[in-house]
């Protein structure tokens, strides 16, 4: 098979993709001009819905596709259950830090260290995390992007990488550049549209091939432990990573970049930038939804599709001859069977896989520009720097950013191994990004004590691994030992240490747990009442209702995933059950939403 030949439909398509990015820029540059607010969080006006689709669209990276593949041909669909465990972090998230965040005011979650701290100590992990995420952990995340768009390139149209970071590269820099976040979050938008039409049509159209034989062949040509939703529960070692684990302790005490307990990174500037506290609790709540429920199955599809026509790597290598060997693991399979499809469906299909790649890099370079400028420049380098010249900073730092994880992208061979560390690295902190909102003895030490110990866990386990390349450590003790190991110093570090001051905590309980007497008191006399009583709600208000809250929203998404793959699997009876259960889940969230949002 040659590579795949694009018609002039295809390039233009891709082309005028890239022309209608350009346009939503300049556009918008304006509005996005006027302050480092407007350029960073677009004013801080922005609707539910275009922030939820935003991030849905920045977690579909242009390798995620390949990932799932991946997942699927290695350990069946039940693979993926490594990433959507981190379902309940996200619904975590959604009932008790989105109103949170919204109500701090500031810019970027790292400027919550000198909300909820104080002193030099605060003012030290501020900076280092600036530097740290913004720009060392940002560089290789993009570095990972850009190697796998360039992998994506080659397969399908035989593009050299440096060419195609220097088109797809170029016009995401532009309209990131001119545009900002407002740019970016509309952007998104209709790259979220195009990602899920394509996708979709590309799974309906292999599906039906001859090769595949329509949906019920192709289920009935695939093994049913493949097929299985979830794992074995006779293999006790896949029950055991895949569920157990995940669930019983990961998902709240790691941290993970677009799945931090409580919220932070580019989704907490998404609730940022929300015009209210409900709009940022609506956005997240939907995104949660799309991105485990609404978007994986296409994916899965082409996966299991993927086992019939190329049932092992060597297969894929001998049809793509003319393709660097190396480049061909089991995330390729998902490329090599998007060169099946016709002229003008494969134009739509690689746009939108070009639209997954640019929506990441754009959200990583604003997101990671408002650090430089925020975090570092403003807050330790010129105090006094004027909107107009954070904005300027916040431009030139977006190109730095673009031109380094271009670069890097050349040197790095593989990004499972980084992020393996980076799951390491955060072993054991996630339990403290949940509490340091409601526990007042967590301090800066805390921080530096969880951050600098499982660090040091990280890289002690990754030289002792080397060293001992035939008996390396399981991952299933690595994460276990550094979750507790870490846990148990920075607890300790925190009834050690003096709590921050008493005045500092006041002021930031103040700011972020204040409630509009309206929402909770019907009668205005007795809001009026309460307003001169200076009476204060506790922070733990409707607790219990966000925990009814955390728990439907959880079931319910997990619900409508499963319906929906076995209504795909023909499995009827299942499938209305599932429904039933996501039903009465919706229902009984709208009848309790006043009290749980």
């Amino acid at each position: 098979m040659t590579l795949t030949a694009l018609s002039t439909l295809d390039y233009s398509i891709i082309g005028g993709f890239f022309l209608l990015s350009i346009f939503i820029g300049v556009y918008v540059s304006k509005s996005s001009s006027s302050s480092s607010d407007d350029f960073f969080l677009s004013g801080r006006k922005m609707p539910w819905w275009l922030l939820g689709v935003s991030m849905v669209a920045t977690t579909f990276a242009a390798d995620t596709p390949g990932l799932v593949t991946e997942l699927v041909r290695d350990e069946g669909v039940s693979g993926n259950w490594a990433w959507w465990y981190m379902l309940l972090t996200g619904t975590l998230t959604v009932f008790f830090y989105a109103r949170l965040w919204r109500k701090s005011g500031v810019t970027t979650d790292l400027e919550f260290y000198e909300l909820r701290y104080s002193g030099k100590s605060a003012a030290f992990l501020r900076g280092f995390r600036a530097i740290y995420l913004g720009f060392f952990f940002n560089v290789v995340t993009m570095a990972a992007v850009c190697l796998a768009g360039a992998k994506i390139a080659a397969i399908m149209f035989g593009m050299d990488q440096l060419t195609f970071l220097l088109i797809a590269g170029g016009v995401t820099v532009i309209y990131s550049m001119l545009g900002g976040l407002k740019g970016v979050l509309i952007t998104d938008f209709f790259q979220f549209i195009m990602a899920m039409i394509g996708s979709v049509w590309a799974t309906y159209y292999i599906v039906n091939m001859p090769e595949i034989g329509g949906l019920d062949n192709l289920i009935a040509s695939i093994d049913t432990q493949t097929l299985s939703i979830f794992p074995d529960t006779n293999n006790s070692e896949k029950m055991l990573v895949l569920i157990i684990i995940p669930f019983a302790v990961q998902w709240w005490s790691t941290w993970y970049p677009g799945a931090e307990p409580g919220g932070g990174g580019y989704i907490a500037q998404r609730m940022l930038a929300a015009k209210d506290e409900k709009n940022a609790t609506y956005a997240t709540l939907f995104f949660n939804f799309a991105h485990y429920a609404l978007r994986p199955w296409p994916w899965i599809l082409i996966a299991l599709a993927s086992l019939i026509i190329f049932p092992d790597l060597e297969s894929i290598k001998a049809v793509f001859s003319d393709v660097d060997p190396k480049l061909i693991k089991g995330d390729a399979a998902y490329s090599a069977m998007l060169t099946m499809l016709p002229a003008g469906l494969i134009g739509i299909v690689l746009a939108s896989l070009i639209a997954a790649f640019m929506s990441t890099i754009s959200t990583q370079l604003n997101w990671g520009s408002s650090y430089m400028v925020n975090d570092v420049y403003k807050r330790f380098i010129k105090n006094d720097a004027s909107e107009k010249e954070m904005v300027s900073i916040g431009r030139w730092s977006t190109v730095l950013l673009m031109i380094c994880g271009g670069a890097f992208s050349f040197v790095l061979q593989s990004a499972s191994e980084f992020l393996g560390i980076m799951l390491q690295i955060g072993a054991g902190t996630g339990l403290l990004f949940i509490l340091r909102w409601f526990w007042k003895r967590i301090n800066p030490y805390s921080e530096i004590t969880a951050m600098g110990v499982s660090f040091l866990l990280a890289i002690i386990f990754l030289v002792y691994n080397q060293q001992n390349p035939d008996a390396p450590l399981s991952k299933t003790f690595q994460m276990l030992f550094g979750i507790t190991f870490t846990t148990i110093c920075w607890v300790l570090v925190s009834l050690l240490t003096s709590p921050t001051k008493k005045e500092v905590i006041d002021q930031f309980e103040s700011t972020v747990f204040s409630v509009e007497i309206e929402d909770t008191v019907s009668d205005q006399n007795l809001v009026d009442d309460f307003k001169s009583s200076n009476v204060q709600i506790s922070k733990f208000h409707n607790f219990e209702y966000k925990i009814l809250g955390f728990f439907l929203s959880t079931i319910g998404i997990y619900s409508a995933l499963f319906a929906t793959g076995y209504f795909l699997y023909s499995e009827i009876d299942l499938a209305w059950i599932f429904t039933s259960i996501f039903t009465v889940c919706v229902a009984s969230l709208l009848a309790f939403r006043k009290k749980m949002f």
